[in-house]
């Protein structure tokens, strides 16, 4: 089926002509100090796969702290946020406060501590966690035009400090023997006023009232492809969203 572009008079395949606007937000690159790598790239391999058109966004700002990963610890430097996830993005990405909400039909963070470090606090202050500023503006933004959000593995966080009574998931409430080592972000979930549903990794929960997709991805210790799979159905469930 085709469909006629309306200034210039040319045909255009209707699945390209209408296909859907997603922004991601990253923040850094690499899972201690930035985005988890493995998530930011299931999230745009099924992006892609549904054919989304996708903008790359991340705060110009410094991030926390910079984490050597061989070992761990901590590095005596700094980066900055849009410069590291521009690796992710390979160069194709802008800063937060370009991103314009009227342009997008739906909002996905991925995880890794950046979120709960670059793009929140809440690796330092817990429940009692502030949000980036462009970020809030963000999400409210594409909140009150009815826009689905999709975040994953510490990411729902923040729609919980953001969006009252919102439902998400970290996974399990429960270590359960270390496989899911982070399971006390439900408790703090649920102290910032959200409501935490327990799922497992390879599912993704829906708020159908506040229109947010979260699944737990890295939050589990298990096998890539199940994480995967997991994200594969907050995006295949974000989209589904999309008016």
């Amino acid at each position: 089926m085709l469909t006629r572009h309306l200034t210039s008079g040319i045909f255009l395949p209707l699945t390209r002509a209408m296909s859907t606007k997603v922004a991601v937000v990253l923040s850094g690159c690499g899972v201690y100090d930035g985005t988890e790598v493995h998530e930011a790239s299931a999230v745009l391999t099924h992006l892609s796969r549904r054919g989304a058109t996708v903008s790359m966004f991340a705060p110009d700002k410094p991030q926390m702290h910079v984490i050597d990963h061989t070992a761990g610890s901590e590095m005596p430097e700094s980066r900055n946020v849009l410069k590291e996830s521009a690796r992710i993005a390979r160069g194709k990405i802008a800063a937060l406060d370009q991103l314009k909400e009227e342009e997008f039909d739906a909002l996905v963070i991925p995880g890794g501590f950046g979120a709960a470090k670059n793009l929140s606090n809440f690796a330092v202050k817990g429940p009692d966690m502030t949000v980036d500023e462009g970020l809030s503006e963000q999400v409210k933004a594409f909140r009150g035009k009815d826009k689905p959000i999709g975040l994953c593995c510490i990411a729902p966080v923040i729609a919980a400090k953001l969006i009252p009574g919102v439902e998400v998931t970290v996974g399990h409430d429960k270590d359960e023997g270390g496989k899911w080592p982070y399971a006390g972000t439900a408790e703090a979930i649920e102290k910032m006023g959200g409501k935490h549903v327990v799922t497992e990794v390879t599912q993704a929960h829906v708020d159908t009232n506040n229109k947010v997709v979260t699944t737990a991805a890295f939050m589990c210790e298990t096998a890539l492809h199940e994480i995967n799979d997991g994200i594969g159905q907050m995006i295949s469930k974000v989209l589904d969203l999309v008016n």
